[in-house]
């Protein structure tokens, strides 16, 4: 039985009979939930929301039979066999290449081997052109071919120390001499740059090789902490 308030909208309330609770604890383990549904002239989500509500659940030999309408390897219920592939099946795109086909109207609007999207067109620059990297180096693109858009972009501090002394030797980087940083390609001399081993560049660049008062606040730290812990160790000692 279903009531709903007049000028409502929602779905009409269903309420159930003490007949239709039994008949419902009775026999939904073993039917279909849309036979119930039919029976009881309501929704198949109404079934399963009181069913879930009751404790309800399919039985086990149910859910193996066919009736439960799940896909079970070897069974033979028509509705699996009606739209299953049958052998030498053949495939509507077999023998062409991709999903659409050689529709002359497809084909017409598909990129082209070499061809940008119209994002790559709009954000595209020409090979030789200038940036500044987020750490404020100059860089200069060199090619269109590395899969890497990052690698096309070489430090123009590093291609101008090439151009005079060869590839830079591994572990080695090439840097700015003191003060002579630019982001200027006319000061951007071999004069003013140097060749280093990574590792000096990393001693360099620590914090404390830049502030000298930062370096002696973590050698007073590291004395201290020391100290508090010889004082700690000792009472626990004294303790034992």
């Amino acid at each position: 039985m279903t009531k709903r308030k007049p000028g409502s909208t929602t779905p009409p309330r269903r309420f159930w009979s003490d007949a239709e609770l039994d008949k419902l604890a009775r026999e939904y383990p073993e039917r279909q939930t849309a036979e119930l549904a039919a029976e009881f002239d309501c929704s198949e989500a109404r079934v399963y929301a009181k069913a879930a509500e009751l404790g309800l659940h399919k039985s086990a030999a149910f859910m193996e039979s066919d009736r439960s309408g799940r896909i079970q390897r070897g069974r033979t219920d028509p509705r699996m066999v009606a739209t299953q592939f049958k052998s030498g099946h053949g495939t509507w795109n077999k023998g062409t290449k991709g999903l659409s086909g050689h529709h002359p109207n497809t084909r017409r609007t598909q990129f082209k081997k070499g061809s940008m999207s119209g994002a790559a067109q709009h954000n595209y620059v020409p090979i030789g052109s200038y940036r500044i990297s987020k750490d404020g180096y100059l860089e200069q693109k060199t090619n269109d071919d590395h899969p890497v858009p990052a690698r096309r972009w070489i430090g123009v501090h590093r291609l101008v120390w090439e151009a005079a002394n060869g590839p830079v030797p591994r572990g080695h980087v090439v840097c700015f001499l003191p003060g002579r940083k630019s982001a200027e390609v006319e000061k951007i001399t071999l004069d003013a740059l140097e060749l280093v081993i990574r590792a000096d560049l990393a001693r360099r660049n620590h914090p404390r090789s830049r502030n000298p008062e930062l370096a002696k606040l973590v050698q007073l730290k590291g004395a201290i902490t020391r100290q508090v812990n010889r004082i700690a160790r000792e009472a626990q000692e004294q303790e034992q």
